[in-house]
């Protein structure tokens, strides 16, 4: 078993030690231990939901995105295919990175990859359509269910500059998302677990049986994970 350095061995002692918390009590106990042994860098707070469902059919696969109150913590790098007025309409949102074949060539040659978000106009898809083998992997290929397939380029961008997030569950059922920083107060981080929390509730497949979230748990980037009892969401 792998030894826990100095640090870490002071969060563990200074969790509560239950088994299950409610959500005001999980992030006050995150936020709680990451203090009594803070790191140098401003730490993400992720949510994981393993859900009832089976990712090998397509009709129980979940893929979306929502917008998160208060935002991740970080401003995403934006890229956008598009051309001519909807170009100009990405530079003008904020986009990071704005263009056509140059783009798709400089990531399918040079590996390029410096961005968190690609939004498409549908008629690059043509374009961007032939990255999948590259994009697809790392979760960045433009896609109409996530909302990155759209002729609403400057809206969208704004979207995701302010706090629109993607989810998705991956072959083991798990949906990860980010939803802050250890920075932000408690209050924020359950307002903001708990947009995920009902758009994954809204989200459920009509052909998923049985126990739909089995599971959930938070944690910070070098921090424990906490897990929040389903049922205490329900009152």
């Amino acid at each position: 078993m792998a030894r826990l350095s100095k640090k870490m061995k002071q969060r563990w002692e200074s969790l509560p030690g239950k088994e299950h918390y409610t959500a005001p009590e999980a992030f006050d106990a995150l936020k709680g231990s990451c203090s009594a042994a803070p790191l140098k860098f401003d730490e993400t707070v992720e949510a994981y939901f393993r859900l009832g469902i089976d990712p090998k059919k397509a009709e129980q696969q979940l893929r979306g995105t929502f917008v998160l109150p208060h935002g991740t913590g970080k401003t995403p790098r934006i890229l956008v295919f598009a051309t001519g007025d909807l170009a100009e309409e990405a530079k003008e949102a904020g986009a990071d990175h704005v263009g056509g074949e140059e783009l798709a060539e400089k990531i399918q040659k040079e590996g390029w990859l410096d961005f968190d978000i690609a939004i498409a106009s549908p008629d690059m898809m043509r374009v961007c359509g032939k990255l999948g083998k590259v994009l697809g992997p790392r979760g960045l290929m433009p896609n109409p269910k996530s909302g990155t397939v759209t002729k609403n380029i400057k809206d969208t961008v704004d979207e995701f500059k302010k706090g629109k997030v993607e989810y998705r569950n991956d072959k083991y059922g798990i949906i990860a998302v980010p939803i802050g920083k250890v920075s932000f107060d408690s209050q924020q981080l359950v307002e903001n677990f708990m947009a995920l929390y009902r758009t994954v509730v809204k989200a459920r497949p009509s052909a998923a049986k049985g126990q739909y979230i089995k599971s959930i748990a938070i944690s910070s980037t070098m921090g424990a994970s906490l897990k929040i009892e389903p049922a205490s969401l329900l009152k």
